[in-house]
C-alpha cells in the first residue's frame, strides 16, 4: 500500500499543496515550524480521523478559514481510491470515495493503513491512561474499521449516562424512581457497547503482546524484558479472551454494585473508558519507573508491533515518521531504519539532513517559505 497523491486545502499552515508521492522512501526536510509536521499529520487524519498532536479538530483549519480539505490516492495491489475529507469544526466531517459521497466519514476508514511514529509517542509509557486507549482504539479500528462506530456510540451513552447521573441524587431525596428506571436503560447500553469495546481491545493486546516483547528485545536487547497486559476496572475483565455476552454480564454486575458511588460524585465509574494498557519492564511497570532510553523503547516498540500485526494480515501499512530520528540514539535509529527498509512506503520528516539515517536512499522534498504575494509555503522537489 503507498499514497500516490496528496492534496490539501487550507489545512494546519498550508493554503494549497498538490504533491505527487512514491513507494520507497520519502523525506521532508525543512526547518521547525514550515509546516513538515502538516503533511504526515493530514496522513494520519485520512487514515484515522484524528490527530497525533491534538484532541479536538479547530487547530487543524488554517487561520481563518471555516474548513480544510484532505484528499488522498491510495494504492492497494494495483486498485486506486480516491478519499476526499472536508474537517469542518463544529459539524461531522464530510467524505467521499473515489468522488462519491459516504454517508459517514467513518466509511473511509481502512482504505488508507498507516502507523506513525513521533515525539508524542513518549505519552504512550509516560502520560495518562487515555493516551493508551487511544493507541488501542485507532489501532482496533484501523484493523476493523467498524470498531469507529462501536466507539462513537459508547462515547455518546457515556455523556448522556453522566448527565443523567448528576440529576439522580436530587431524584433520588424526591422519591422520584423515574431516573432510576432510565439508569436501567442507559447501564445496558453502556453494558452492549463497551462490551464489544472491551472485546476488540483484549483481543489486540493478546496478539500485540509477542510482538511488543519482540521489538523491545531488537531495540532495547541489555534491558528488562517487556510485557503489556490489559487492565480493566472490572474485577472480571482479566486480560483473557472472553465472548462479547461475558464482558456484557460483567458490565452490568459492575454498574450495579457502582450505582450508589456513581450517584453520589456523579460520573460514569465504570466502563472501558476507565481501563489501561499496562506496560512493563521485568517486574515494574513502566511509568514511573523506566528510564528515558527504556521509556522511548517501550514507546517504539509499541508502534514496530502495531506495524508487524497490521503487515501480518496482508496490507502493508504506510510509514510515517515524524522527526523521530532526532530523537533516538545511534542504536534505535539503526533499529527503525532497519525496519523501514523493507516497507513500501516510508514518509519521514527531518528538520536537518542529518538527521536522516546514513546511506539512505531516498527521494528528498524540501520545505521552504516563498515569500510572494500569496506567503505560501512552498515544496520544492
Amino acid at each position: 500500500m503507498y499514497v500516490r497523491h496528496l492534496s490539501l486545502q487550507d489545512f494546519r499552515s498550508w493554503a494549497r499543496v498538490d504533491m505527487d508521492l512514491e513507494p520507497g522512501r520519502t523525506v521532508f526536510v525543512g526547518p521547525n515550524g514550515f509546516g513538515k509536521t502538516n503533511l504526515v499529520e493530514a496522513l494520519w487524519y485520512s487514515a484515522t480521523l484524528g490527530s497525533h498532536r491534538v484532541a479536538t479538530d479547530a487547530p487543524l483549519l488554517r487561520a481563518g478559514a471555516d474548513r480544510s480539505i484532505i484528499s488522498t490516492i491510495v494504492v492497494n495491489d494495483g486498485r486506486e481510491l480516491a478519499v476526499d475529507l472536508e474537517v469542518v469544526v463544529g459539524r461531522a466531517n464530510k467524505a467521499r470515495l473515489n468522488r462519491s459521497p459516504v454517508r459517514s466519514a467513518r466509511e473511509i476508514l481502512g482504505v488508507l493503513r498507516a502507523v506513525m511514529f513521533a515525539p508524542e509517542d513518549l505519552a504512550l509509557v509516560r502520560g495518562d491512561p487515555g493516551e493508551r486507549r487511544r493507541y488501542l482504539d485507532e489501532l482496533a479500528t484501523t484493523r476493523r474499521p467498524r470498531i469507529a462506530g462501536v466507539r462513537a456510540d459508547y462515547d455518546k451513552v457515556v455523556r448522556q449516562r453522566t448527565a443523567l447521573l448528576k440529576t439522580a441524587t436530587g431524584a433520588r431525596h424526591r422519591g422520584d424512581r423515574s431516573v432510576a428506571d432510565t439508569l436501567d436503560v442507559w447501564d445496558g447500553h453502556l453494558a452492549a457497547y463497551g462490551a464489544q469495546l472491551i472485546a476488540a481491545r483484549v483481543e489486540l493486546v493478546n496478539e500485540l503482546h509477542p510482538e511488543v516483547e519482540k521489538a523491545y528485545q531488537l531495540l532495547a536487547p541489555a534491558s528488562r524484558p517487556a510485557s503489556i497486559q490489559y487492565r480493566s476496572k472490572v474485577e472480571q475483565v482479566d486480560g483473557r479472551t472472553e465472548t462479547v455476552e461475558f464482558y456484557e454480564a460483567a458490565l452490568l454486575d459492575a454498574l450495579a454494585g457502582r450505582r450508589d458511588a456513581e450517584i453520589e460524585r456523579g460520573v460514569c465509574l465504570v466502563g472501558p473508558h476507565r481501563d489501561d494498557l499496562e506496560l512493563r519492564l521485568g517486574d515494574q511497570v513502566a511509568k514511573g519507573f523506566a528510564s528515558h532510553g527504556e521509556s522511548w523503547s517501550m514507546a517504539l516498540a509499541l508502534r514496530l508491533a502495531a506495524y508487524e500485526l497490521l503487515r501480518s494480515e496482508g496490507s502493508e501499512p504506510v510509514l510515517l515518521l515524524d522527526d523521530v530520528f532526532a530523537e533516538l540514539d545511534s542504536s534505535r535509529r539503526r533499529a527503525l531504519a532497519g525496519v523501514a527498509a523493507s516497507a513500501e512506503q516510508v514518509l519521514v520528516t527531518a528538520a536537518v539532513p542529518d538527521d536522516i539515517p546514513d546511506g539512505w536512499d531516498a527521494r528528498r522534498i524540501e520545505i521552504s517559505m516563498r515569500d510572494d504575494d500569496s506567503g505560501r509555503i512552498s515544496v520544492v522537489a
